[in-house]
């Protein structure tokens, strides 16, 4: 079998870049630097048809394990999102059909073919194995593992402390992906902070299996764009597939606070520079704008390509600096003469419900042709060519027909 690299430089950053912990670093360190060649696992629940930029932070050191010659072991979980992790929820989640997970991951490889190298991945789907196991094995590996053990995890504990309800299958959850570990025989795995236990539990289940346990690596937890944890239920993600001007334009709209783990988290610039901008922007010497710009260059870059990146800047500037239009504005088609403007904000996709149409038009928030609308019982007659605008970053043009 082939040897892995054992360059002392990129095995150091693969161990401390937006680590949290290592189970057992020692033992992972050394394995690394004798250039075992190793399984390197980790697990996605295609519980939404977009990657965000939190989760392809695995990606990318499963990328980094790549570059060093590991195998790489991705697996869709496809049965375990029938469960649903409860890892970081704070209640019981909604079980996903067979149907809504296939349309999920259609186009997972696509967007995983991003970041990593997938015809060099090992790609599976864990219904290959866990569909086989039988209500005997369950009850088998239940036993190595008490209510206690489950119950006390912080969520679970929460939610317990709250007279809120913790579904028997959310218990099961840690066992079948712990039995992910066991089937594909991982040597290591990586995952959010927030699944340590279920990371652990795949050791434990190694052991009974006869296995070496795996050694597990966590990575740090990275913030949605208003400082909560990144979830696609509130709105405050970045997803990988999200077109150059979306995304440059969602990170120019992030709090500032959260640039520099960004930075480590989510571009590839050298560690060095990034503790460099950390100091920077503590002793103030650059304007937080400007390192943002720069921020969003990177990450679209990853994504999208350089030329990419800069036609973004491009109309970012041309919209926020100089406020001019977008240049290409989506199209809204109608045949109406006229309309209530709450109606038309909704219909247009401007505003999720009248309710919230209302809340922006009383806010001052919508514009059309330019000119500032604040009365929500308000009638708008329906031009050819006529620009609505809501908020800073939402535009439709009119067209009729």
């Amino acid at each position: 079998m082939a040897k892995a690299s054992t360059d002392k430089k990129k095995i150091k950053e693969l161990l401390e870049r937006g680590v949290e912990k290592i189970v057992v670093k020692k033992h992972l360190e050394s394995r690394l630097l004798r250039g075992e060649r190793l399984r390197v696992k980790h697990g996605i629940d295609p519980t939404g048809p977009n990657i965000h930029i939190g989760r392809a932070t695995q990606l990318w050191k499963l990328k980094a394990f790549q570059e060093l010659g590991h195998q790489v072991v991705l697996i869709i979980g496809d049965y375990t999102a029938q469960i649903g992790d409860a890892s970081d929820k704070q209640a019981m989640r909604k079980c996903l059909t067979k149907k809504e997970i296939a349309q999920n991951m259609k186009d997972y490889e696509k967007q995983i073919g991003k970041i990593l190298e997938t015809d060099k991945a090992e790609l599976r789907y864990n219904s290959e194995w866990l569909s086989k196991l039988t209500a005997r094995d369950i009850l088998l590996l239940s036993m190595h593992f008490t209510a206690q053990q489950l119950i006390q995890r912080r969520n679970f504990k929460e939610r317990w402390d709250k007279g809120q309800p913790i579904g028997l299958h959310e218990l099961d959850y840690p066992l079948l992906q712990g039995y992910d570990s066991v089937a594909i025989k991982a040597d290591v795995e990586l995952g959010g902070f927030d699944q340590l236990f279920n990371l652990l539990a795949g050791r434990e289940i190694q052991r009974i299996a006869r296995q070496q346990p795996q050694d597990i690596m966590t990575l740090k937890m990275l913030f949605g764009l208003d400082g909560r944890k990144m979830a696609t239920s509130w709105g405050n993600v970045i997803n990988i597939s999200d077109e150059p001007n979306k995304m440059f334009g969602k990170i120019m709209s992030m709090k500032d606070e959260l640039m520099v783990s960004y930075f480590e988290l989510c571009t590839q610039l050298p560690l060095k520079d990034v503790a460099a901008i950390k100091t920077s922007l503590a002793k103030r010497q650059v304007n937080p704008r400007d390192v943002k710009a720069k921020l969003a260059k990177e990450v679209v870059t990853l994504y999208h390509g350089s030329r990419a990146a800069q036609k973004a800047e491009e109309e970012f500037e041309r919209v926020f600096k100089k406020k001019a239009p977008p240049s290409q504005i989506p199209v809204f088609k109608t045949t109406l003469k006229q309309s209530p403007i709450m109606d038309l904000l909704k219909q247009s996709g401007l505003a999720p419900s009248k309710s919230e149409a209302k809340r922006l038009i009383l806010s001052g928030a919508v514009k059309i042709n330019g000119k500032t609308k604040n009365k929500w019982q308000e009638t708008i007659g329906i031009k050819e060519g006529m620009v609505i605008k809501v908020g800073k970053r939402k535009f439709i043009k009119i067209k009729k027909g």
